[in-house]
């Protein structure tokens, strides 16, 4: 039975750190998968960085806000949220998409996630968001 996008968006909205021993029912074998910080392949590479986000995030969540599809492959928009482990840190949001390449029977076989590091997540860092922000006064003229 082939996987469909409903099955995708919901691991991924449901994801959670025992559902990575399973991600090769979403991703073929040699997935290639990238975004702002990542660019591996194969599944045991992406397993490793999502461990890593539930090891350095507390409570991360995907939210699917749209999607399309057409000739095997999606393009998703999400809000990612999340609290940084430091003890009483504000819930963060970064708003992306993910473009995802389907092989036939409905896994992904290239995911590549688009968002705006500086503006989504260092802007809103204490020492670096205020250079962050600074520097995009700057460019402004």
């Amino acid at each position: 039975m082939a996987l469909s996008v409903d099955d995708i968006v919901r691991r991924f909205e449901g994801l959670s750190p025992q559902d990575l021993v399973r991600l090769e029912e979403i991703y073929t074998a040699d997935a290639r998968f990238k975004d702002p910080f990542h660019a591996v392949q194969g599944v045991p590479a992406i397993a490793r960085v999502y461990a890593r986000m539930f090891a350095t995030l507390q409570a991360p969540r995907f939210v699917v806000r749209d999607r399309v599809v057409a000739d095997g492959q999606c393009f998703l928009t999400w809000d990612f949220s999340f609290r940084l482990q430091r003890l009483g840190a504000a819930e963060q949001r970064i708003h992306g998409g993910s473009h995802l390449r389907l092989a036939a029977d409905g896994r992904i076989s290239e995911h590549r996630d688009y968002w705006d590091a500086a503006e989504e997540l260092y802007e809103k860092l204490p020492l670096v968001g205020a250079l962050m922000r600074w520097l995009k006064a700057r460019a402004r003229g």
